[in-house]
């Protein structure tokens, strides 16, 4: 009796709720795009001045039922990190894992993920590979300073407008999560490449990734709704419930979070 009375109070919150506040519009260009293996671990962020931390609880969610404010808990598998929804620059999981899957790269920071993610993506690299799919790990968890120092690198090397388009501000990566990681392959030599998406291993993980929680969080076609270029590579754990259904759903996390009801608009 007390779960039914839980949720019907969390419907009731949901079905009251506000919009949320638009922000400026996502400038975006394909065809002007850098290499990804220049990029190599790109992704944007801005403080919110005065957000306080909120606590690194594990927050359970499903599609139907989590709250708005999921979405801008930290600590919530559903929380959306984008241009207009970034973290603070104090923000850190406390239950960052070394992944047990094969990685490229031998910076210690970026073969993290959460463990629930760190969990979930051995599963699908597993299951991949009893198909004969061989993936790899490229770049998990990266902390707010480390993007500081990879978005300045980014304008240093192409400028500001380069960098603001395909590379995150700190603050409004996903990589500071502990949620997001980008995946690879041998078949495009180990890089970070649009091209990932039409090899064999790309089309798997396309095809099989909610099934572990993840989702492609940049789909190709979206870049005004996400901010992004098409990444094929970027793989958001969300849950497989919640992963399953933005998947089904054929939209971005932005656009589903709208359809849901969760947030109010799409900001383009």
């Amino acid at each position: 009796m007390r779960e039914v009375i839980a949720f019907l109070y969390r419907l009731t919150i949901l079905a009251v709720l506000g919009s949320v506040v638009g922000c400026q519009s996502i400038p975006t260009d394909p065809n002007e795009s850098p290499s990804q293996s220049q990029i190599d671990e790109g992704q944007y962020t801005v403080e919110r001045e005065g957000e306080e931390v909120a606590d690194n609880e594990t927050i359970d969610e499903s599609p139907s039922v989590f709250l708005k404010e999921d979405i801008f808990e930290p600590s919530s598998t559903a929380v959306l990190v984008n241009k207009q929804h970034p973290l603070s620059d104090s923000y850190e999981p406390d239950d960052l894992v070394l992944v047990e899957v094969p990685t490229v790269l031998e910076s210690v920071e970026i073969r993290q993920l959460r463990q629930v993610a760190a969990d979930s993506l051995k599963e699908m690299f597993d299951a991949a590979e009893e198909e004969g799919i061989i993936l790899l790990a490229r770049s998990g968890y990266r902390s707010y300073h480390t993007q500081v120092q990879l978005f300045n690198n980014y304008v240093e090397q192409h400028g500001e407008e380069a960098a603001n388009r395909y590379s995150a501000r700190p603050g409004e990566s996903e990589h500071q999560t502990g949620l997001a990681m980008d995946v690879t392959s041998e078949s495009v030599a180990k890089e970070l490449t649009e091209a990932f998406g039409e090899t064999e291993e790309g089309l798997w993980v396309k095809e099989n990734a909610h099934h572990f929680g993840f989702i492609i969080r940049y789909p190709e076609g979206k870049e005004s709704i996400t901010g992004y270029i098409y990444e094929p590579w970027h793989l958001r754990y969300l849950g497989q419930e919640l992963a399953t259904a933005v998947y089904d759903s054929g939209l971005t996390y932005e656009e589903f979070l709208v359809e849901e009801g969760i947030d109010s608009e799409i900001h383009q």
